[in-house]
């Protein structure tokens, strides 16, 4: 943001103090410096934070979330004194993070609950094609993997994890990307609807069930779907701004799209990458040497569902398409 631009727009940023309290009948916001912030319209961007599951020994030291400057930090000054890593969950983060443990220097490892890599993106083709690829450039998967509990020794490293089918694995720290949380706490305290998985509920206009309060980005849970990505809360954000000021707008849904970015791994994915959508046919087409070949399975085809892409070597590019 340039210098002066809220003094220009007669915006007033107070930094260093929360939220504490919302008395929506009042419509007033006291914080913990004591203020007290009057409001016609209210907007909720409290974000989220990073889900760690219920592990005994999760919270122990040179365990990490992968989300912030200062994490990274820490993970790389942990780096320096370790020889082996792993990384808790295989999703398009997970993997970034494992390709920054590599290139840090050290024995890497992916622990995935699913039977597959990005499994909310890849199919059972792609995922297998994906995982080749991650264990070529020297990472090692692990997956179906319930971790159980992380003890603090090792007979050749610092941690010992364990896992529900009996096996282990010692790692000198460990990395988790398992998802996130939306922040609505303060959302719950005022009496707002959230929905049963977290999220402040909203409608198409991003407002909650207060009309005067609205919330967006990964704080929101719209159809009861919360977004983890960055472009959803910038629609919403512009949503319930034409709102306030009287214009139509409306929150119909947004791209789910996806891409790995990961040194030599070309990956990617939108829609319903498992065809669960009803009357959905698929088609295939792998690309080798400038030559195609498609497989198509139905004639009735009206709307994407899905696709997803993979390159299992510079030469060789497959696409997976879903259609209802």
């Amino acid at each position: 943001m340039r210098e002066g631009f809220y003094e220009k727009h007669g915006v007033k940023v107070l930094v260093g103090e929360r939220a504490i309290t919302i008395n929506r009948q009042e419509k007033v916001i006291h914080s913990s410096a004591g203020r007290t912030v009057y409001y016609d319209k209210l907007i909720m961007a409290t974000g989220s934070y990073p889900w760690i599951p219920p592990i005994k020994g999760s919270e122990t030291q040179d365990c990490f979330v992968y989300r912030t400057i200062e994490d990274l930090n820490a993970i790389e000054a942990c780096a320096r004194r370790s020889k082996r890593g792993a990384v808790v969950g295989g999703g398009l983060l997970g993997l970034e993070a494992a390709g920054a443990l590599k290139n840090l220097g050290v024995e890497t490892h992916v622990i995935e609950f699913a039977p597959m890599l990005m499994a909310e993106q890849l199919d059972q083709m792609g995922g297998e094609q994906l995982r080749r690829k991650i264990e070529s450039m020297g990472v090692r998967v692990h997956t179906s993997k319930n971790t159980q509990e992380i003890v603090q020794q090792g007979n050749e490293a610092r941690k010992t994890m364990r896992f529900a089918d009996g096996s282990e694995l010692e790692v000198d720290f460990i990395v988790f990307s398992t998802g996130i949380r939306p922040r609505d706490k303060l959302a719950t305290q005022c009496g707002l609807a959230v929905a049963q998985r977290g999220g402040i509920v909203i409608n198409d206009t991003c407002q909650t069930s207060d009309p005067n309060i609205y919330a967006i980005g990964e704080c929101a849970s719209w159809n009861n779907r919360v977004y983890g990505l960055v472009a959803p809360g910038y629609k919403m954000a512009q949503v319930a701004v034409d709102h306030i000021l009287g214009s139509e707008n409306a929150f119909e849904g947004a791209d789910l799209s996806a891409k790995l970015k990961l040194l030599g791994v070309d990956v990617g994915g939108i829609g319903d990458a498992h065809g669960r959508t009803p009357a959905r046919v698929a088609t295939f087409t792998s690309m080798k040497a400038k030559k195609s070949t498609n497989v198509l399975l139905s004639a009735k085809i009206t709307k994407l569902c899905s696709a997803q892409y993979w390159s299992a070597t510079p030469a060789i590019t497959a696409i997976c398409c879903n259609w209802y």
